[in-house]
């Protein structure tokens, strides 16, 4: 008899296959309840901004099925906060329906699905299917008003800062609101450029990474606050390439530095993920175990040993 989660959870009882026909037609329901709003999100993975909505429930369910243990049944204080959760999402949902708030409609499905399973398996289960249920959050398109006053500050600070790394390698450079002005040429920092496409994608990959890496909660935390200003990093770097092209040769600057440079930069993105989950790994030394005692087989320690 293995102690494997595995092994448990393969020894069926009759309570372990009603928590999951529970689990199983609740989630149907839920699904089928939101099925427009699905419909809904689906059509916007056609854009470049959110064509990974698509693999975020493939993921989601992946992580799910390896983190996976064993059930153990819900306290009815743990029930009771799942009927709680469902609840409000579901009258959370009412009033944005009522309302005609799409997104928040669309967005009450994650709070929906957490109360299932607090119902189902309480926090126990909470504790491993909680995070990559949370995660289907970024299958969502982002809320108008987020586009709207993310998109601006975006534009403004990745026209500042290429401005300013063309101004100082010699490049006779100046702003005009999100143009930039390049002798008698404009480069002009468009939604495309301005960070905001690469960094709804890569939010996501770095949420997705540290669900699968096994870091301690600060760094998690580091790693997805990184994110933003690594996305918006290698923007200015394909901003400023671009520029600098462009007073050399302004069609090879649009041909090759602005449209095929976009195919660099998640790479070149997640190398700098990698970069930053090194430093924090360096940055605090685990405890080394105590040492163990040599004892020679009379007893006795050997001479220089204390």
């Amino acid at each position: 008899m293995t102690d494997s989660p595995t092994a448990t959870v393969a020894a069926p009882t009759p309570w372990w296959a009603a928590s999951w026909a529970t689990i199983s037609l609740l989630v149907g329901l839920l699904v089928w309840s939101y099925w427009p709003g699905l419909l809904v999100a689906a059509g916007t993975w056609k854009s470049p901004q959110y064509s990974h909505g698509w693999l975020v429930p493939l993921f989601a369910a992946g992580v799910v099925a390896w983190r996976r243990t064993a059930l153990i049944p819900a306290t009815t204080v743990e029930q009771l906060a799942g009927l709680t959760v469902l609840a409000t999402s579901l009258a959370v949902r009412l009033a944005a329906a009522r309302y005609r708030i799409i997104t928040i409609d669309m967005y009450t499905l994650v709070p929906a699905l957490l109360g299932v399973v607090l119902i189902t398996g309480g926090v126990r289960l909470l504790r491993w299917a909680g995070p990559p249920v949370a995660f289907l959050i970024f299958m969502y398109p982002l809320p108008d008003e987020a586009t709207r006053y993310l998109l601006g500050p975006l534009q403004t600070l990745a026209t500042i800062a290429s401005t300013y790394l063309l101004q100082t390698l010699g490049c006779e450079a100046f702003r005009e609101g999100n143009q930039i002005v390049l002798g008698d040429s404009r480069l002009g920092v468009v939604d495309a450029c301005s960070g905001l496409r690469m960094l709804t994608i890569f939010v996501a990959l770095a949420v997705a990474w540290v669900l699968v890496d096994r870091v301690a909660w600060w760094e998690r935390v580091a790693i997805i606050a990184s994110a933003i200003p690594i996305a918006l990093a290698v923007n200015v770097a394909r901003i400023t390439a671009t520029g600098m092209m462009m007073t050399v040769n302004e069609q090879l600057a649009e041909r090759v530095f602005h449209d095929w440079a976009g195919y660099v930069m998640m790479p070149l993105a997640m190398a700098l993920l990698v970069v930053v989950r090194w430093l924090l790994a360096a940055l605090v030394i685990e405890d080394l175990p105590a040492a163990v005692p040599v004892i020679d087989v009379r007893g006795r320690r050997p001479e220089g040993i204390p």
